[in-house]
């Protein structure tokens, strides 16, 4: 599934909050947060599940250090080492089969499901109107809510998120704190006012396979490289966000 629009947000920086605390925030930026210039996005994840396959170079290092290591090994008597090898050999003794790396998602390239790109992180993307979009018009976006009147911008970074998933049963917000601050600037002629600031909370999934995604026309879950197949335009703000989520 190939983006629908190429349109999308102008961002003229990105800047990391130093010392920043989402229970001070809301006081900080009121003033500028009345007329709806304060949004909180979420960067919404999916941990890796299996281990990524070892890169060949680290693959060939690892062998030669454990040939090197077999040099000094320790030799047991025959009589031993055939106890080690008879053991388990009994009516219990299951074989292990280990399950495919590569899922029917995979293979369809279904980037709704969850079950694909196992070895790698995955981001959702939402499909739709939000807050400083060219012209009002659809865009791919992360979830987002405008700063209204939340105790601070994490509450409101989980409103917007679960008015998406509804509810927050499977989330776990990554700390108090945004991971990110974005200043917006719109261009000359569109209807939206200009210099909106974005800040960006980190979520991850947690104890689910399947989530119901609403309030969009479509969404995604895509890897880093995917991700810039959306943004193309931003491919230097967002390897700098997204190498900074660990």
């Amino acid at each position: 599934m190939l983006p629908r629009s190429p349109a999308s947000l102008h961002l003229r920086s990105l800047r990391w909050p130093r010392g920043f605390s989402s229970s001070s925030a809301p006081a900080a930026v009121a003033k500028e947060g009345a007329d709806g210039k304060i949004v909180a996005s979420v960067v919404f994840e999916r941990l890796p599940v299996v281990i990524p396959k070892i890169h060949p170079v680290v693959y060939a290092f690892q062998e030669f250090s454990f040939r090197w290591r077999q040099q000094y090994r320790r030799q047991y008597p025959d009589d031993v080492l055939g106890k080690a090898d008879a053991r388990g050999k009994g009516d219990y003794q299951i074989d292990y089969v280990p399950a495919p790396r590569i899922t029917e998602a995979d293979k369809a390239n279904d980037r709704k499901s969850l079950q694909r790109a196992l070895d790698n992180k995955l981001y959702l993307l939402l499909y739709g109107k939000t807050f400083g979009a060219p012209d009002g018009k659809p865009v791919w976006h992360f979830p987002e809510k405008v700063y209204e009147n939340e105790d601070s911008l994490r509450l409101c970074a989980e409103s917007a998120l679960k008015s998406v998933l509804g509810g927050l049963d499977n989330t776990y917000f990554v700390g108090n704190a945004p991971m990110a601050h974005m200043v917006t600037e719109q261009k000359e002629d569109s209807t939206v006012s200009p210099f909106k600031q974005r800040f960006f909370f980190k979520s991850q999934v947690i104890g689910t396979t399947h989530l119901d995604i609403r309030r969009c026309e479509d969404h995604a879950w895509v890897t880093k490289a995917e991700l810039l197949e959306y943004f193309p335009e931003h491919k230097d703000l967002l390897n700098k966000m997204i190498i900074h989520v660990r």
